[in-house]
């Protein structure tokens, strides 16, 4: 049984381990590994019932750590993953994981209230970090977040798992390639019914509100199918339960422009079921539907279907991440991918404070 006894053990050694250097596992002297390692940093839903999954399908890199302040998840997860004790943490002493060789890789998988600490934390730690999206709450954590990064000599992945689906890459090849003319008009809407009341998602303090969590996959959604990065932006926010959603917006509509000329209108929610994506193009079209599930993403165009397998997509992305690092090559949605969309997400709140201005970006 892995105890809150065992919890306070590990936090009197992490004041001792915090005088080592951090980089220690980097050193020249290190032996190359076939998979590296990855400690998951929160035991959600989204950890626990399908990162932790595909990380039992990855070729690339394995679970071999955890950190989660509740010591009841510690002992479940150390029994159902055989994880060692040495390689579970908890929020107090997650610095003395600078120290442990088994763990290459962080992946915070926190509210994004906690995204900027414990990336940070990470960086200084001397690991390499994976992120789950929305990056952060605001541009100057996405920006402090990747200065760590950078100042440590690690790398910084954001979670965008779509960007390893083939079928994705396939629309954003047209958009690249201009298969059918210059994109002209994107509409994108990606959303579900939460029925939660006191998620983080409904948290302003934690992160919440709906333009950090589906809006993200809806702005994507129009940044990947232009292949353009928008210009100004107009936007509107809605509820229909008010008394829920009393801090942060329950639906976003939001019209992009880019440098081209192209236009998306954009939509995003907590209360209305969608996931699609059409582009009008000079010459044709593309659409996905859906475009952003987990599983199943196909569309269509004039050259016909878009339908590319994939047996995991969670694993996919950890495989192809680890792989980027360990061959030192360049992650597909790395620290910069992140800030890019959150400065339009900045934007978008600017716009709708101000009453649905339209902000420059």
């Amino acid at each position: 049984m892995f105890s809150r006894r065992d919890f306070l053990i590990q936090a009197a050694l992490g004041g001792a381990a915090s005088l080592i250097s951090p980089n220690t596992l980097f050193s020249a002297t290190r032996p190359k590994k076939d998979k590296l390692g990855v400690a998951l940093v929160g035991l959600g839903y989204y950890s626990t019932d399908l990162l932790a999954p595909a990380l039992q399908l990855t070729k690339n890199c394995q679970l071999v750590g955890i950190v989660t302040g509740t010591p009841s998840k510690a002992d479940t997860w150390k029994k159902k993953y055989n994880l060692a004790d040495k390689n579970i943490y908890n929020y107090q002493n997650f610095d003395q994981i600078a120290n442990n060789p088994d763990i290459d890789i962080v992946y915070v998988v926190l509210p994004p209230s906690m995204h900027r600490e414990f990336v940070v934390r990470a960086a200084k730690a001397g690991k390499q970090v994976f992120c789950e999206k929305p990056m952060a709450p605001s541009v100057a954590d996405c920006e402090a977040m990747i200065k760590a990064c950078a100042d440590n000599k690690v790398k910084l992945a954001i979670g965008y798992r779509c960007q390893h689906d083939p079928n994705t890459q396939a629309y954003q090849k047209f958009a690249k390639e201009s298969t059918f003319g210059k994109v002209r008009m994107v509409t994108c809407g990606a959303g579900y019914f939460d029925a939660r009341t006191t998620h983080w998602k409904q948290n302003k303090a934690l992160g919440g509100g709906v333009m950090g969590d589906m809006g993200v996959y809806a702005l994507q959604g129009a940044r990947l199918a232009t292949g353009e990065e928008p210009i100004s932006v107009t936007a509107q926010f809605h509820t229909t339960r008010p008394d829920i959603y009393k801090e942060v917006e329950e639906t976003a509509t939001f019209q992009l422009e880019f440098p081209s000329g192209a236009l998306a209108a954009c939509h995003t929610s907590f209360g209305i079921n969608m996931n699609y994506l059409q582009a009008n193009c000079e010459k044709g079209w593309f659409k996905m539907e859906p475009f952003s599930s987990y599983t199943g993403n196909k569309g269509s165009s004039p050259l016909g279907p878009i339908n590319f397998p994939l047996e995991n997509q969670q694993a996919r992305q950890l495989d192809e991440d680890a792989e980027a690092l360990m061959k030192g090559s360049a992650l597909i949605a790395p620290g910069e991918e992140g800030l890019r969309d959150i400065r339009v997400v900045e934007a978008i709140y600017k716009s709708v404070a101000a009453g649905g201005k339209m902000i420059k970006i």
